[in-house]
């Protein structure tokens, strides 16, 4: 719609200087940033919040994608590239006009993720900061879409609303579905209409981060059982660890296939992304954790070093 251009332009001619402030709120919306958010609350505070967390952010990024793929809507940037740019890109590269890398507009993941993410922390945690925060990023994040160029308004305003009602499905789900083994099921055949007809990479991204995520709850809780730490030393080291397992296991996983297969939009090429993200977050969340003793320990003897 006009009006939405119109907008868009005009957000990006008085307020575009906050470019930064942008995509500094974009990081939060993202893959690494929703990541990171996970893994601080599993590791470093509740393990069931955290992988809790870490199946409701990857249903957003999944079922969204499948409206998207429905409705078809082109980013504004796209649509009008001589009216809207695309702050938080840089340059004019190939993915970043690819809708097969950056996605369709309607709905704006960012706008639902946030809300689900973050809404459902304060519910566990209680606190009265964590609503306000909540509340707060869900706002500026939604409105710094439409600033970046990335959305259209309307994206966002249904955005907000997806990202409530999937914290209602999950709530839902908590309260009637008592089975872990449906509970889980649930969430994965809810993934398969979109086998049939989304092409876009952030579908079979979502689809391998909550099946690794399953996997993994299953596999920690029978051969690992970590436990949480009060431990601050130890803590860094778990986070910035399973960062460093994220970046080399991914890494790794790609030396098999050349890059054109990658970048590709085959069915195949998209599947081996989602046996990537599956494989990857199974070991962050399942595997790594094993290391942990060996972090606590480490933490114990810098609190000695320092008593001395």
């Amino acid at each position: 719609m006009e009006w939405e251009v119109r907008l868009i332009e005009w957000l990006q001619a008085h307020i575009g200087s906050l470019a930064g402030y942008v995509e500094l709120l974009a990081f939060l919306g993202a893959e690494t940033g929703l990541l990171m958010v996970v893994l601080i609350v599993m590791f470093c505070w509740k393990k069931e919040v955290g992988q809790r967390l870490a199946l409701i952010t990857s249903c957003v990024n999944l079922w969204l994608p499948m409206i998207k793929a429905v409705v078809l809507r082109p980013r504004p940037y796209m649509e009008y590239p001589d009216r809207v740019e695309a702050l938080t890109l840089k340059g004019s590269s190939a993915a970043e006009k690819s809708v097969l890398e950056q996605g369709y507009s309607f709905p704006s993941m960012h706008s639902a993720s946030i809300p689900a993410l973050y809404f459902w922390l304060a519910k566990e945690a209680k606190k009265q900061w964590l609503w306000i925060l909540a509340g707060v990023l869900t706002v500026l994040v939604g409105i710094s879409r439409p600033i970046a160029g990335m959305h259209y308004p309307t994206d966002v305003l249904v955005g907000w609303v997806l990202g409530f009602a999937i914290l209602g499905i999950f709530l839902l789900l908590d309260r009637y579905v008592h089975k872990e083994w449906l509970y889980h099921t649930i969430l994965i055949v809810s993934a398969f209409p979109g086998l049939f007809y989304v092409r876009t990479t952030d579908f079979f991204t979502a689809l391998g981060c909550l099946t690794g995520a399953i996997a993994a709850i299953h596999f920690e809780r029978k051969y690992v059982n970590f436990q949480e730490t009060k431990k601050i030393p130890a803590m860094i080291l778990r986070v910035l660890g399973a960062f460093v397992v994220y970046f080399v296991v991914n890494t790794l996983l790609k030396l098999p296939f050349n890059k054109e297969f990658l970048a590709g939009a085959s069915l195949l090429a998209l599947l081996v992304r989602t046996g990537r993200y599956a494989v990857t977050m199974f070991l962050i969340t399942g595997v790594y954790p094993m290391a942990f003793p060996l972090f606590d320990r480490l933490g114990k003897n810098n609190e000695q070093g320092v008593r001395k």
